[in-house]
C-alpha cells in the first residue's frame, strides 16, 4: 500500500479564498500559462459557487519550465499580492487564466494596473527577481508532495487523482466536508 500524497500545512503565506472555519479545503497548485488548469479554471470557480462558505480554496504556484511565461506570470502575481493584499492577487489571478495566450511582461504590468496596483512597480519586481525564490519554493513545496503535473488537486490535504469534472468534484468535497464533521 502507497502512502498518500499530502500537501503542507495552509499558512499565511497562502493565498486563501475562504475561511478557516470552513469545512473543506481545496488546493490547486497550477500553472497560470496551462491549458489544463486553464480548462479547470471555469469548473473550480463554479465548484467554489456551489460550495461556498463551507469550501476553503488555496493557490499555490506551479509554473511549469515547459511554459516559457508561466513563471513570469506567478513572480507577477505574488508582486500584485504584496502591493495590493488578497482581493488584488485574486483579481489577478482570474485575469491571468482569462488570458492565458497574452502572457508578455506589458501584459502582466496591465492586468496588474487592472488589479489595482502600480504596473511599472510589478515590472520592477519581475526585473529584479524579487519574488523568484518564493515561486520556486512554492513549487519545490509541489514536488515534495508528488506534484508532476498541473492541476494538481488536494483535498483536505490529500492528493486528490478523481475526475475534475463539476459535479464529481463538488461530490468528492461533500464527501470529505461530510467526514470532516462525523457525518
Amino acid at each position: 500500500m502507497t502512502a498518500q500524497r499530502r500537501a503542507p500545512p495552509v499558512t499565511d503565506l497562502d493565498h486563501v479564498q475562504g475561511g478557516d472555519s470552513a469545512l473543506v479545503t481545496l488546493i490547486e497548485y497550477g500553472d497560470f500559462e496551462c491549458p489544463s488548469c486553464g480548462k479547470a479554471y471555469p469548473i473550480l470557480k463554479r465548484v467554489k459557487a456551489r460550495l461556498g462558505d463551507r469550501l476553503r480554496f488555496v493557490f499555490r504556484n506551479f509554473p511549469l519550465e515547459s511554459h516559457p511565461h508561466a513563471a513570469h506570470a506567478a513572480e507577477a502575481a505574488e508582486s500584485v499580492a504584496t502591493l495590493g493584499g488578497n482581493e488584488a492577487f485574486w483579481t489577478m489571478h482570474d485575469l491571468l487564466f482569462g488570458n492565458q495566450k497574452a502572457l508578455e511582461d506589458d501584459d502582466l504590468a496591465g492586468y496588474a494596473e487592472h488589479a489595482g496596483v502600480d504596473g511599472r512597480a510589478v515590472l520592477m519586481d519581475l526585473a529584479e527577481g524579487r519574488y523568484r525564490q518564493y515561486v520556486r519554493d512554492s513549487f519545490m513545496k509541489g514536488v515534495r508532495s508528488g506534484v508532476n503535473g498541473t492541476p494538481t488537486l488536494f483535498l483536505d490535504g490529500i492528493r486528490y487523482d478523481g475526475n475534475r469534472d463539476e459535479e464529481t468534484l463538488v461530490a468528492a468535497l461533500q464527501l470529505v466536508s461530510a467526514q470532516a464533521s462525523g457525518g
